[in-house]
Order: C-alpha cells, then structure tokens, then sequence
C-alpha cells in the first residue's frame, strides 16, 4: 500500500491563499524599474506568498513547540496492526514526515491542489512525460530547450516511439502547425528560457495545447514561484529543478512536480512511488529553509540582475544582452504581463566570437566558472561547451559567443565591476563591436 495520505492536501484555490502577480505595467517603464509594492487590496484572510513561504504546512511540532520543522530521517514505520499506519506513512519511498511538509509548501507556492519532490529535476521532468505519453504520441518542445531537456526526449523517449517536435514557443502560429490535434500529448514550455531567455505567453499556450487535446506543462525553474505561477495562468502541470532558485545555496540536488489536477497527480504520485526517484529527507529539509527565504532572495537577484544588464548593455565588447526585463526584449510585454519580475538570469553574445567567450569565463574574479544557477553565489558559464553541449549539432544549438550568467546577491557594484575588468581585458586582445553601434540597438536583443 502506498503512503499517500501522507501528504497534505493543499488549500482549496478559490478559498486558499491570494497569490495574484497582478502588476501595473508601467511600473516596468525601463530596466532599472523593479517590482510594484504588493497591493493592500487583497481578503482580509489572505496570505502573502513571503508569509505562505515561511508557513505553509510548517505549523510549530505539536509535542516539542520546535518552529522548525523536523528532519525524519527513519525510513520505515512502525504499524499499529497489519495496515494500521499513523499518520499514513509506511516506508519513506512512498512518503517521508519532511517530504510531506515540503511537497504542502510547494503545493501552496504554485497555487496547486499537489505536489510531488523529486531527486532532480530531471526525475521531475521524466516522471511528467511518462505519465503523460505513451508510444505513438508526439510532444512540442522549445526550440530552445534546456539541453537535459532535448537530451531526454530525443533520446531516451524517442526509443519508445514517442516523437517530438521543436518550434519557437514565443510564435503562436509557428506553436499551432508544431501540434498535431489527437496526436499531440503535451506542449512543454520553459519561460524564460535556458540559456536564451525566450519568453513565451503561457496563457497562449494553455489554449493552444487545450483546443488540440494536449496538456500544457510549464518548466517554471528560471522564474520560480515568487515570480510566476503558471498554474493559474492556464498550465496543467508545473516542473521545478529545486536545485536552483528555490534551494538557492547551491547544496542540494532536486526537483518538484506541482498540479491543480486530482487525476493527473495520481498518475504521477504513482510514478513517484514506483520509480522510487525520490529526495532523502534532509535535502527536503534544506529545500524547506531555501524557500524561506526565497522572496527576499530573489527581490534581490531580480535588482542585480537589471544593474549588470544595463552594464554590459554599454559595453562595446558586447553584441547582444539577452535579459527580459530590457524593453527591447521580444518578449518583454508579455513578461510585464505573466511575471511579478524578471529574474537572476542574464545571457549575452560577444563580438569577439567563439574565442572571446572562452577568454571571459576565465577573467572573472567574483563570477566563478560552474554550471548550474539559482544560488547566492553568481556564477558564469559558456553554454555551447557546457550546459548545452548535449544540443551541438542539432537544431537546438546555442551560439559559440554566447556567455551566461547567473545573477547572485553580492554586491551589485562589485558584479558590475568584475564584468568590466574582464571584458576590458577582452577589447585589445578580440574585436569589439562599431563604434557607432548604440546601446539600445545591443541591449535586450535575443
């Protein structure tokens, strides 16, 4: 028997939490503009996301009074007579005291009726498709996909006959001839994009998706709740890689499953259960005090963010700054309208090529050279030979000058400041752009 009594059902959207992202555009007028104050307009009896953060099923322990919720490291139960569970736990594959107190916080983050933590986000992400498709069916992907993403589904689903499709999400009409009415299972969204930064309408997209019999799932991990929730904008499903923004201290490894739709989340808490790709109890604790945290945290990667853009948008070594809160963003109207504010993420191109991205990833001082993103520690990365060499050769394939960055929460002068000098060293050795080129015709290009 499976454990799933254990996690806590989470409150009902029409009655639960206000978690609305409504924003006056103009608030957003140009880049430096960061995000509204939070209306006061709100019921009475409604939380705001920084309070359901700290307290969203992490009421004080009944017995102790603790206001931190304990880590259980057991991993079975004892029983009460044959089926006699307490508390409805069993085994901790099936469900763990701290995963559940987790999966009711991320239940109530993303304005879901489940959730589900995973062992990765990858786990997150095949455990959505498996439950989903089935051999014969066909999947719309980004044309810009996160690589671990393309590698999955051209690779791995692909020998169980699942085929795909990979089309620019931000062209609704590119989106509609992409899916196939009857055939198509799922259109799956990032937004903003990795590394790109392409946003796409998610709105949109539910309709698309919905009017052809296919699913909308949302990779909302660039965003993070605080900054987007896809669910009440239309998703069936939203998939997070918890190693990033929401764990935000670059020590854990995880993912999540969150959905408004009773019958979708048996099939994945089934999945969950039987695959068993499950997070050990303390890494759902440390995810439980990431999340704490995570409105201010990400308050200031968003201002951080929109200070280095600005800064490399002015540098001539650079050629294109791809940030979606600059109004020469594509898709920045459309990030004005689905998000609260527009991230950590930064990524850029150099006029001095291939040669010039290497060059830069080695210059930094403050921003170290790893993978990953989300942490309080900026980090910078040359996709093409890192995240995304799995996409080389393929239609996904990112440019060889491009250079991302993930935005932590130093000092936005010194980020500013390390950037210059290394692109500074840049300019004699490599070629920089005209100087009649103007920043605006650089910045928010994409």
């Amino acid at each position: 028997m499976d454990a799933t009594a254990a996690s806590a059902a989470s409150p009902d959207p029409n009655s639960g939490p206000d978690l609305s992202l409504g924003r006056d555009p103009a608030v957003h007028a140009d880049v430096g503009a960061g995000p509204e104050p939070r209306s006061s307009g709100r019921a009475q009896n409604a939380a705001g996301f920084e309070t359901i953060a700290i307290h969203a099923g992490q009421e004080p322990d009944p017995t102790t009074g603790a206001v931190v919720p304990p880590l259980h490291l057991a991993s079975t139960y004892a029983q009460d007579g044959v089926g006699g569970l307490r508390g409805g736990f069993e085994y901790s594959r099936s469900s763990n005291p701290t995963r559940a107190v987790l999966e009711t916080c991320l239940t109530a983050l993303e304005g879901g009726r489940a959730a589900l933590a995973m062992s990765s986000g990858m786990a997150a992400t095949d455990t959505v498709l498996r439950a989903v498709c089935r051999p014969g069916d066909h999947i719309v992907i980004p044309a810009d996909a996160y690589g671990g993403t393309y590698r999955l589904v051209a690779r791995v689903l692909s020998q169980w006959n699942v085929e795909h499709t990979a089309v620019d999400l931000a062209d609704a009409e590119a989106t509609r001839a992409a899916i196939r009415p009857g055939v198509t299972r799922l259109v799956w969204c990032e937004t903003p994009t990795n590394p790109m930064l392409t946003i796409a309408d998610i709105g949109a997209l539910a309709t698309l998706a919905h009017d052809a019999g296919a699913l909308l799932a949302v990779d909302n991990t660039f965003a993070s709740p605080y900054l987007q929730q896809p669910l009440s904008l239309g998703a069936d499903v939203v998939v997070h890689s918890t190693t990033k923004y929401l764990g935000g201290h670059s020590d854990i490894v995880g993912g999540a499953i969150i959905t408004a739709d009773p019958d979708l989340a048996e099939r994945l808490r089934f999945l969950q259960n039987a695959a068993g790709a499950v997070p050990g109890p303390f890494d759902c604790w440390l995810l439980l005090r990431g999340i704490r945290t995570l409105p201010v945290r990400m308050d200031r990667h968003c201002a951080n963010a929109r200070h280095v853009a600005t800064h490399l948008a002015a540098h001539p070594a650079v050629e294109t700054v791809r940030y979606p809160g600059m109004p020469g963003h594509p898709g920045y109207p459309v990030a004005v309208k689905q998000m609260r504010d527009f991230g950590g993420m930064v990524s850029f191109t150099l006029s001095g090529g291939h040669a010039a991205a290497l060059e830069l990833c080695a210059r930094t001082r403050l921003f170290t050279l790893a993978e990953s993103l989300g942490g309080v520690e900026s980090l910078i990365e040359h996709p093409a030979s890192m995240t995304h060499a799995s996409v080389a050769d393929s239609p996904l394939a990112v440019p060889a000058n491009l250079v991302r960055l993930s935005v932590g929460i130093e000092n936005a002068d010194d980020l500013a400041d390390d950037l210059r000098q290394a692109l500074d060293g840049l300019s004699t050795a490599f070629p920089s752009k005209a100087a009649d080129t103007t920043t605006a015709s650089r910045a928010g290009s994409s």
